[in-house]
């Protein structure tokens, strides 16, 4: 499955309930499907906010599905990573009471997924991530 897109709220969103409503996410258990919709909900709002930084621009996620769980790529022509490299996405350090809205997105990325990748070539961010299924593996 591939699609292409412009990375702004509204077609980020109705992108997100394309990808998941076709194989090879449709067919996933509903946790694995919630998942997966989660991670690229996260991916692609950053994309959105961060890569394009407010500004609209075009984005192609590509999703297969592996006998370990759903691949992904991300490509988008935004800025570049900070540093050039994905965020470490440590949580914020506070207490219950004053948690904030937002901070927790690269943290989520990175504990729901595996062989996360980033890479900057010709003007294109490349994120590529592995969401594994559960246990109880695919469909």
């Amino acid at each position: 499955m591939s699609l292409r897109f412009n990375a702004d709220p509204a077609e980020v969103r109705l992108a997100l309930a394309r990808l998941i409503a076709v194989s090879p996410v449709h067919d996933l258990p509903e946790g694995d499907r919630g998942t997966v919709e989660l991670v690229l909900a996260e991916v692609l709002n950053n994309v959105a906010e961060h890569a394009y930084a407010g500004c609209s621009g075009p984005v192609e996620v590509g999703l297969c599905a592996t006998p370990l769980g759903i691949a992904c790529r991300v490509v988008d022509r935004g800025l570049p990573m900070p540093d050039g490299q994905v965020p470490r996405g440590d949580p914020p350090l506070v207490t219950p009471d004053d948690l904030p809205e937002g901070g927790f997105g690269w943290h989520l990325i990175r504990s729901l997924t595996a062989d996360l990748a980033y890479s900057r070539s010709a003007g294109q961010n490349r994120l590529s991530f592995l969401i594994p299924f559960e246990a109880s593996g695919p469909g």
